[in-house]
């Protein structure tokens, strides 16, 4: 349950014309619902900080939680941000897997270096696990927007900026918000990416090849520095062919205003001014001469023009059209196989642009946290946040390697009780006892109960990979009486809605009972107590013992046997598909673990500061797909050992597996 709802903007809405414009141009079921969430306000819920990496002076963080929520945290504390950038869902239909890849196993790690093999990458074991669906309809998608967008808008500063990223699915409908939210006054820039050169083999359309990245600030008053470029430059360079004997190239630019100006319009040095006057004042006129920037022609009836050399310019503006700026390469650096990652280029040309050094830069949608690392890059303060454990632990990671501070903080929303949501929603249906489908009831209901007494009793169930339905709250329950409800055959007598969030319980209920309108009867039900039976724990055997050398000095953690259950039904699953899907051309390739297990391990790091309460990293190790180690950041050729060393005593372990999941153990 919230701890209270943080106003979306400073002044009450009371006669604001909520959605005005929007409505107008786009009537869509479920804008009135909209209207509603924003005079509630955003829920604010506890924080919890997981853990402290550095002194994190700046107050950096790395927020996993939803967007809304996260702005009512920052709204609360008095936090405001100077530039965002966001590349939100594209409301494509497209879901999105992580490639989770089996580890080699330390035992075995030594003899492969010492027979100097290097394991293909096509060999490498892996499966695919789903992360989220950006699967959408256009109403909801445009309700989510609108709530975000405000939320958003809420903690810029006065002279901050937004870019936000989309392609051509919805981002002609979300231009519309922007304007309204933002005011279309303030819109600068549609700015169209060119991400890729085309499409390989035919279509029966155009090819896609670019995205589309709208550019508003909150007002007139807004920081930006035109970014400049030398690419592509080459007939423009070309024009620098002067040269006074000394090899510095230089062009001859004229000095004559575009219009006329009393004050410009002067003699110099015996040469008549154009008709409208130069383009400089006297006093710079007199400096480009004592500069030698001056080019004076012998007859004084021609005009004097400016030397502009090569070695001092800087590159042409750069327009909207960006075409300079690839994806990332598959073997590129600073590639993480995280399915949306946008190339760090394409940030620092927006964080350089409209952001100076010390500001505060947020991406609310971080995904691989290439915002928040060109950030820290360049000298700025970052605020990531994202829903995904994936995306976290991916931009964690990424930013430690990067040796930035900053705190890793939990929104508890209740929204965080299964890592994978997609996994959940699979298993819903076996959760909750005698679920079925029905298929003469709308997709709204997730099926339907059946009972000796009542008959058919439909059952409400959140979706976990939709953020707008975490919260049951008046304007849901509002739905489910007035929209929901009177879709049913007129035999229903009950319904049970399933809540993961609720803002009063005694509240709703009242809503409930005040309303006149059904007669069928609403039994609440929190989906918490099933999803709890669902979490196992992995499990782990580790002895510790001192080290003596001098390589090593301090102690280590062997890790003698890992066992998870979730990775390995995962794994048993992609086992059975291939079984399945294997022929004579493709025969079954199963994937086997060892009776120890180590292969499942991807992340360990131990805390030597604390026993209980937020993560010390005293020590870390990621073991990356190739099986090398990345210790405390620095990536390395060796192979992991099974062990992990730190200088002082251990007394918490924790172990990361390969599909996300973290557990912690007292050393």
């Amino acid at each position: 349950m919230p701890i209270k709802y943080v106003p979306f903007i400073p002044e009450p809405v009371e006669g604001q014309a909520v959605l005005g414009n929007f409505n107008r141009i786009l009537k869509y079921k479920g804008a009135d619902d909209v209207s509603m969430t924003l005079q509630r306000g955003m829920p604010l819920y506890e924080m919890e900080k997981q853990e402290t990496v550095g002194e994190n002076a700046d107050g950096n963080m790395v927020i996993r939680g939803e967007c809304v929520s996260a702005c009512a945290y920052l709204k609360e504390r008095g936090i405001q941000v100077d530039l965002v950038y966001i590349d939100p869902p594209f409301a494509s239909g497209a879901d999105y897997a992580k490639k989770v890849y089996i580890r080699r196993n330390p035992k075995v790690a030594e003899a492969i270096a010492q027979a100097e093999q290097e394991l293909d990458i096509d060999q490498l074991k892996a499966f695919e696990e789903k992360m989220y669906g950006d699967v959408w309809d256009k109403e909801k998608y445009l309700s989510w927007m609108y709530e975000n967008l405000m939320a958003i808008k809420s903690i810029m500063s006065e002279t901050a900026s937004i870019y936000v990223h989309l392609d051509y699915h919805i981002g002609h409908y979300v231009k519309i918000l922007l304007d309204e939210i933002f005011g279309e006054d303030n819109f600068k820039n549609e700015i169209v990416w060119k991400r890729k050169q085309g499409n390989l083999g035919q279509t029966n359309q155009y090819g896609i090849v670019t995205d589309s990245i709208f550019y508003y600030t909150m007002s007139d008053s807004y920081y930006f520095k035109t970014p400049l470029t030398k690419e592509g430059q080459e007939e423009y360079i070309k024009r620098f062919k002067y040269d006074d004997g000394d090899g510095r190239k230089y062009r001859l630019s004229p000095l004559v205003s575009p219009s006329y100006s009393p004050s410009l319009v002067y003699t110099y040095k015996g040469y008549n001014p154009p008709k409208n006057g130069w383009s400089v004042s006297p006093e710079t006129m007199e400096r480009y001469e004592k500069e030698g920037r001056l080019k004076f022609p012998k007859d004084k009836n021609q005009r004097i023009e400016r030397k502009q050399y090569l070695d001092e310019w800087e590159g042409s503006p750069i327009q909207n059209l960006w075409t300079d700026i690839s994806v990332i390469n598959p073997v590129a650096e600073e590639r993480l196989d995280y399915s949306t990652q946008k190339p760090e280029a394409l940030l620092e040309r927006i964080v350089n642009a409209s952001s100076q050094k010390g500001t505060v830069i947020a991406d609310f949608f971080g995904g691989s946290g290439v915002t928040a690392a060109v950030a820290n890059k360049l000298g700025r303060k970052f605020i990531h946040c994202d829903i995904g454990l994936n995306s976290i632990q991916t931009t964690r990671d990424r930013l430690v390697a990067d040796g930035a501070e900053f705190d890793v903080l939990e929104i508890k929303d209740g929204v965080q009780l299964y890592r994978n949501p997609v996994q959940t929603m699979d298993k819903i249906k076996s959760l909750i006892p005698g679920l079925k489908n029905e298929d003469s009831l709308d997709s709204f209901w997730e099926g339907a109960i059946s009972d000796s007494k009542l008959g058919t009793v439909p059952v409400y169930v959140p979706n976990l990979m939709d953020s707008t339905s975490k919260l049951l709250d008046k304007v849901t329950m509002n739905r489910i009486i007035h929209q929901a409800i009177p879709d049913l055959d007129s035999n229903i007598k009950k319904v049970i809605v399933y809540y993961i969030d609720i803002t009063d319980e005694a509240e709703i209920q009242k809503f409930i009972k005040d309303d006149d309108s059904t007669n069928i009867e609403i039994e609440l039900r929190d989906l918490k107590t099933i999803l709890d039976d669902v979490i196992i724990g992995d499990y782990a055997e580790f002895h510790t013992e001192e080290t003596h050398d001098d390589l090593f000095g301090g102690y280590a953690v062997t890790i003698d046997k890992f066992i998870s259950d979730r990775v390995l039904s995962k794994i048993a699953e992609f086992n059975q598909k291939a079984l399945l899907n294997s022929s004579a051309k493709k025969p079954y390739k199963p994937i086997e673990i060892s009776e120890d297990g180590l292969e499942l391990i991807e992340f360990l790091s131990v805390d030597c500061t604390a026993a209980e309460g937020e993560w010390h990293s005293d020590s870390e190790i990621k073991i990356d797909k190739n099986g090398f180690v990345v210790v405390n950041g620095n990536k390395t050729k060796n192979f992991w050992d099974g062990k992990i060393r730190c200088e002082q005593k251990p007394l918490r372990l924790k172990i990361r597996n390969i599909c996300g999941d973290e557990t912690v153990w007292e050393v």
